[in-house]
């Protein structure tokens, strides 16, 4: 890719256009080392007290503002993408912690969680206010506290295997407009998953800290 990208060798914590809830700010407190801005998720971040060191986009929602006190801009002119996904494809770092892509617009949540599938090679996990989300990997193993609530969203035909769920989904199809995994929980032992590409994990935002370890572990 000749475009200009962002390296970082700690997580960046990648802000979106859309609401930035003091409960997903406390959850990625501490947890990143560079803050990027998906084009208007610049003057998100800022009123949020958060000052983005790159923003990254096509430049039609960023306040000039915001743009000029970036201290660096990444246009893509291209429209065959979302800025989510120009993010994606643009930042090379250990981990993306997503803020103000859940619980805004509803199109635009769906586009940001089929970016996050079609991207699954890029480690990124999207926080709310009530839930962190990511692509579950061949292999993932997770501590998780007895009931916590474990959602599986298929976004293609997934089928594999679980141990430490109350509904295991050995056996099962998974597909949009057919069977998902809505409020499973997980039971006294570790909660794992063995699954085809193209499934949704969603857990309680408190439970941030063992999804990334538990993906940290299966990379």
């Amino acid at each position: 890719m000749s475009e200009e990208l962002v390296h970082s060798e700690n997580p960046v914590l990648l802000v979106g256009g859309g609401p930035i809830p003091q409960g997903a700010l406390r959850a990625a407190k501490g947890r990143y080392g560079c803050i990027v801005a998906a084009d208007g998720g610049a003057d998100r971040a800022r009123e949020a007290g958060l000052e983005p060191e790159v923003v990254i986009g096509d430049m039609d929602s960023v306040s000039p503002a915001a743009r000029s006190a970036a201290p660096r801009l990444i246009r893509v002119a291209e429209q065959d993408s979302t800025d989510f996904e120009k993010c994606l494809t643009r930042i090379r770092a250990p981990l993306i912690l997503g803020v103000g892509f859940l619980g805004g617009r509803v199109d635009h949540e769906l586009a940001a969680l089929s970016a996050v599938v079609r991207h699954s090679d890029v480690p990124c996990v999207l926080i709310g206010d009530e839930d962190v989300v990511a692509h579950v990997p061949a292999a993932l193993h997770l501590q998780l506290e007895p009931t916590t609530r474990v959602s599986l969203f298929p976004m293609a035909e997934v089928q594999g295997r679980s141990t430490g769920l109350e509904w295991p989904v050995d056996g099962l199809r998974l597909a949009p407009g057919g069977v998902i995994g809505t409020s499973n929980r997980a039971t006294s032992g570790p909660v794992t998953l063995d699954l085809s590409p193209g499934c949704l994990i969603l857990l309680p935002t408190g439970a941030l800290g063992p999804l990334l370890r538990g993906l940290a572990a299966s990379r």
